[in-house]
């Protein structure tokens, strides 16, 4: 088909357009700074674990917002209870409600106050009953939902102000769901600063600190570790009355405080109380903990004052920070963390070039070697992919994560299948006799079809784990995707424009697409079904093993799953693991455990179960101890919350994917190839899920990236088997289905251990080269990718064979031709 010149040349210039926005990506940032904004404004922007940064999920702590809530509304009904002569003292808290003695009048007050707090169409914050004399107020869930959401509303801007004060670039600070808020820093070098940062309240007060305990006096705890002291409940001055804070040197220690200031009208009560307390000692009181305690000398006009304390510089200017943005309406807690040092990204971003650039070779020789020259021409449309991919993406505004390499990398093996199918068919065509045009024509026409099949039910893989997915996992996604439909689109629409070209520039007589060496061999006459029986006997066996395994010795499950803190150190002389070890023993709470990682100078840090802020801070502590001047280049923390919500949607992601495919295949096909692709695919995932736990691999997000993917690679296998016999069935062939099938699998196995071989040729640098994140994804795949070709070849034909003997159309003659 010739096109139209116009066309040709809107293609072209597309491309030029394409190729011109993404060379930008692969210049130095020396080089790129130089050029215009223009140039680079469509560049694809690094996420954290290439450039080094941090990722925290806050989430409101509805314990302590309850809390709040309960004490305002125990202040509410206080205040009517005494315009009412009534004793407040006779409230009683149980849980999330509250009781007292009460009579109707009280009772129609609050009503009308909880009717107040209701929306339209919604319930009130808390409900009011009258029950034996004693009036029930209780805080409802729909309350609680509208104070976290309106806590993390307000929360956003607090933090924004926080991070603004830091001075970090380009910050990323979003709502996520109800009562959560995400934030993501480039270039943070110190995550233990940025949690004090982002989890601490602020909420300050000044109190007068007690002679001794005593009714309306609590003990609260120096911040210095000292020991604890009276202060009395009593708040004689809150914090929201500061104008400014600031951090400063003693000009006489020379030591780091934080000074403050007032405004107007705290600055006259600061003066009056200075004034009236003279020789008494004065608590300045940070999230329950007293920071300082000076005796008042004399009264201070002007309401400006200090705080000192053993206070670190960082600790100085955190405190002024803190102070000046205000405090956060309710705590919040760091439910996910992932940190990673700059010297980490700048490593990641080194092994993925390595990974990619011995990918692309392996894979270019493996299509040069079956195909020759036109092998070659193949390989240098995948380049276009790279650069059209990274177009795409630098469009969508997507950032370009370590997972996203590996997609990259992965759409280069899975690219090929699409020319290896077309190559395969043109082959067929010119074994027939085809002229060359006639034979590019007909091959290109007959491959369509398994095309679209095989990507649409790796496409479905990829918007689940893009809705059920977050962070980089969603990265990965959105990469593959557009992966595999531009390397559709350069297939079947750039591919074959130039083949058309060469074809009609040169006129052969016949398209010959030979390999770099030898010959094309036929298609051999290999009896799969006669081992049929005992090939699906031992995949079942196989698979009830696979099974067994996850009992015993069971998965290795990373945080991920079992929540926890996973931290890498690093230190400029070797890990004193017994040392470390120790300390770690002695001052982490939970079951920790401590292994070398990569190098000497290196160590893993791992706590599972339930852990936090604490427990990462008491990590740092240990080290800080047992090896001083080391670094942490990367830490993982995710709580129970995030952990349990992780591993149901890694579930709910698996088995969406498995129903869609079932579903697609099920329109295109027939029920009997949908039923048998998808319970070949069981067999498949269970092997590959019990080699996972027979290996010790640990199972995390990446491993559920990996499953899917292989969901989604296995199918596709299964589809181009399934699409031949179809084809062979609707063309009438008068044979017993199991010679149909022979004969169908013997003109795709070619194929079969092709695609596998470039696919595999893409993994393999990833798993040797790729460091941990990546080479947790490249395993499994390719133990995958092993199983998933094997089954498409010996069990995929044998499973579809019996389920049409369980066919009304199969029961009435020995053929499929009519399921066609």
């Amino acid at each position: 088909m010739r096109r139209p010149a116009w066309v040709v040349m809107t293609y072209v210039v597309l491309l030029l357009l394409a190729v011109a926005t993404a060379l930008p990506n692969f210049l130095p940032s020396t080089v790129r700074s130089t050029l215009p904004d223009w140039a680079t404004s469509h560049t694809v922007s690094l996420g954290l674990d290439l450039q080094g940064g941090a990722h925290l999920l806050l989430a409101v702590d509805r314990d302590d917002l309850a809390e709040s809530r309960l004490q305002e509304l125990r202040e509410t009904l206080a205040a009517e209870m005494r315009a009412r002569n009534l004793n407040p003292g006779a409230i009683r808290t149980e849980g999330l409600s509250l009781s007292t003695p009460s009579d109707n009048a009280l009772l129609a007050t609050m009503r009308e106050v909880a009717a107040a707090t209701a929306e339209p169409g919604s319930p009130s914050d808390f409900t009011v009953d009258l029950s034996g004399g004693n009036l029930r107020l209780e805080l409802t869930e729909a309350g609680l939902d509208r104070a976290a959401s309106s806590a993390a509303d307000s929360s956003l801007e607090v933090i924004r102000h926080r991070v603004d004060q830091v001075g970090v670039s380009e910050p990323v600070i979003s709502r996520v769901g109800k009562d959560r808020i995400l934030v993501q820093m480039p270039g943070v070098e110190n995550p233990a600063q940025l949690r004090e940062l982002l989890g601490s309240t602020a909420k300050m007060s000044f109190q007068m600190v007690a002679p001794g305990p005593g009714p309306g006096v609590s003990m609260l705890e120096m911040r210095d570790g000292s020991g604890a002291i009276p202060v009395e409940d009593r708040v004689v001055l809150s914090g929201d009355r500061l104008d400014r804070a600031a951090s400063a040197f003693d000009p006489d220690t020379g030591r780091p405080m934080v000074t403050f200031a007032f405004d107007r009208q705290g600055a006259v009560v600061f003066g009056n109380i200075t004034g009236a307390n003279i020789g008494q000692r004065f608590a300045v009181v940070l999230d329950g903990a007293v920071l300082t305690a000076p005796v008042i000398q004399a009264a201070i006009p002007g309401g400006q004052g200090q705080i000192t304390g053993d206070f670190t510089v960082e600790e100085a200017q955190t405190l002024a920070v803190l102070l000046t943005s205000g405090a956060l309406p309710a705590s919040l807690d760091i439910i996910e963390e992932r940190s990673v040092g700059a010297a980490l990204g700048a490593d990641s971003i080194k092994a993925g070039l390595i990974t990619g650039a011995v990918g692309l070779a392996l894979v270019v020789a493996t299509m040069v070697g079956l195909y020759g020259g036109w092998g070659l021409l193949a390989s240098g449309v995948l380049g276009l992919n790279v650069m059209l991919t990274l177009t795409a993406l630098g469009l969508l505004g997507a950032t370009l994560t370590l997972p996203g390499i590996a997609g990259i990398i992965l759409c280069l093996g899975i690219a090929v299948d699409s020319n290896i199918l077309i190559f395969s068919r043109i082959r067929e065509e010119t074994a027939k006799g085809a002229s060359a045009i006639k034979a590019l024509t007909q091959g290109y026409a007959r491959a369509w079809s398994t095309i679209l099949d095989a990507n649409i039910t790796t496409l479905l893989a990829m918007v689940l784990l893009f809705m059920f997915g977050a962070g980089a996992v969603r990265g990965f996604a959105i990469t593959m995707s557009l992966g595999i439909l531009i390397s559709m689109f350069t297939a079947v629409v750039l591919m074959r424009m130039m083949m058309e070209a060469l074809v009609r520039r040169r006129k052969p007589a016949r398209l010959v697409i030979a390999p770099l060496i030898g010959g094309v061999p036929a298609p051999g006459a290999f009896s799969f079904m006669r081992r049929g029986r005992l090939a699906l006997a031992l995949s079942a066996l196989l698979s009830l093993g696979a099974v067994g395994a996850l009992v015993w010795p069971g998965p290795n499950l990373g945080i991920d799953f079992t929540g926890g803190v996973q931290m890498v150190l690093r230190s400029d002389a070797p890990v004193p693991l017994a040392e470390l070890r120790a300390a770690i023993a002695t001052g982490v709470p939970g079951d920790a455990s401590l292994q070398a990682f990569g190098d000497p100078n290196e160590a893993l840090i791992r706590v599972q179960g339930e852990a936090g802020q604490a427990t990462v801070a008491a990590v740092e502590a240990a080290a800080a101890q047992a090896v001083p001047g080391a670094v942490f280049n990367q830490i993982d923390l995710v709580g129970p919350t995030i952990s349990g919500e992780l591993a149901t949607t890694g579930l709910i992601a698996l088995s969406l994917a498995v129903l869609g495919m079932l579903a697609y295949i099920w329109v295109r096909f027939e029920w009997h190839f949908a039923a048998g692709a998808i319970a070949v695919l069981f067999l498949d995932i269970t092997k590959t899920v019990g080699v996972i736990a027979v290996t010790g691999w640990e199972v995390n997000l990446t491993t559920i990236v990996a499953l899917l993917t292989l969901i989604g690679y296995s199918v596709n296998d299964k589809v181009v088997v399934y699409d031949r016999i179809r084809e062979h069935l609707r063309g009438g062939a008068d044979e017993p289905l199991s010679d149909v099938i022979d004969r169908s699998l013997n003109q795709v196995l070619a194929r079969c251990i092709f695609t596998s071989g470039t696919t595999l040729a893409a993994l393999l640098p990833m798993a040797i080269w790729g460091g941990q994140a990546v080479a947790g994804f490249a395993w499994p795949m390719i133990a995958g990718v092993v199983i998933a070709t094997g089954s498409s070849l010996f069990v995929s034909g044998p499973v579809l064979a019996w389920l049409a003997t369980r066919s009304p159309a199969e029961r009435s003659g020995p053929t499929l031709e009519q399921a066609g």
